[in-house]
C-alpha cells in the first residue's frame, strides 16, 4: 500500500542514442545570453554581462519527437536552439579543469518562450517564469553519450522553420564555455546527476506559428524535429 495520497508522476526522462537505458532528468538549467550576438540582438552588451541562469520543469520536456503545442495566453512564441548538457554526477564548487568529469552526454534543445509574456515581466523586474517555464516549453532530442562523441567545442549549431534558415551560429562563440558553466553553477546550486544545462542561443531568434516545422542540429551531436500544433 502506498503512503502517497495520490500517485506520483512518472520520472522525466530522455532516450540515449543505442540505448535501451533512459536517462532521469533532476532539474534544468538555462543560461540567458550566451552568444554576443543573441544579447546584441536582445539589446544588450555581451561585454558588459555576466553570466546568469534561469529554471525549467523537468516536465517541460517534449521528448521522442512529440509535438509542440501552440501555448495559451500569448501571441508572440519565439525559438531558441540550445546545446543541452547532461550531468551524471553533481557536486558543490566544482573546478573547472574538473568539470567535464560531472558530462554524461549532450543533446539538441529547444528553448521556447513565450516572448510577449517575458517581456512584460521583464518591465515590471519579476522572475521570467511564465514565459520560460511553461508546459512543453523544452523540446529534446536524444542524448549522444560523451564515450561516443567527446565534448564539442566547436560545430556549426542551426535552426530551420519549414526549411528556411533562421538561426546559425557555432558552439566556439559560446561566451562562457560548458566547464565553465558548470563550475558557476556549482556555486549557487549543488548540482545532481540528472540536471541538464542548456547553454543558450545564437542570434536570430524569433516567432513561430502553429503548422510550423522546426529543424534544430548541432554538429557532432545530433538533430532534433519539432511540429508546432
Amino acid at each position: 500500500m502506498s503512503d502517497y495520497v495520490f500517485s506520483p508522476p512518472a520520472i522525466p526522462n530522455l532516450s540515449i542514442l543505442d540505448s535501451d537505458k533512459v536517462f532521469p532528468v533532476h532539474r534544468i538549467y538555462c543560461v540567458g545570453r550566451n552568444y554576443a550576438e543573441h544579447a546584441i540582438e536582445m539589446g544588450h552588451d555581451p561585454d558588459k554581462e555576466l553570466p546568469f541562469f534561469f529554471q525549467k520543469n523537468p516536465d517541460n520536456l517534449v521528448v521522442n519527437g512529440a509535438d509542440f503545442p501552440y501555448p495559451p495566453m500569448t501571441s508572440d512564441v519565439h525559438h531558441e536552439i540550445e546545446l543541452v548538457v547532461a550531468l551524471q554526477q553533481g557536486g558543490k564548487d566544482i573546478l573547472v579543469e574538473n568539470a567535464l568529469e560531472h558530462v554524461y552526454g549532450y543533446a539538441v534543445g529547444l528553448d521556447m518562450t513565450r516572448r510577449d509574456l517575458q517581456a512584460q515581466q521583464k518591465k515590471m523586474g519579476r522572475p521570467w517564469d511564465v514565459g520560460k517555464a511553461f508546459e512543453h516549453s523544452a523540446p529534446c532530442g536524444q542524448i549522444m553519450p560523451v564515450a561516443g562523441i567527446g565534448h564539442p567545442a566547436e560545430g556549426s549549431i542551426t535552426l530551420k522553420i519549414n526549411g528556411e534558415l533562421r538561426q546559425h551560429g557555432d558552439l566556439n562563440q559560446l561566451i562562457w564555455k560548458v566547464p565553465e558553466i558548470i563550475s558557476i553553477l556549482s556555486g549557487l546550486f549543488e548540482l545532481q546527476p540528472g540536471d541538464l544545462i542548456m547553454t543558450g542561443t545564437p542570434a536570430g531568434v524569433g516567432p513561430v506559428q502553429r503548422g510550423d516545422t522546426l529543424e534544430g542540429s548541432i554538429e557532432g551531436v545530433g538533430e532534433l524535429h519539432v511540429e508546432v500544433i
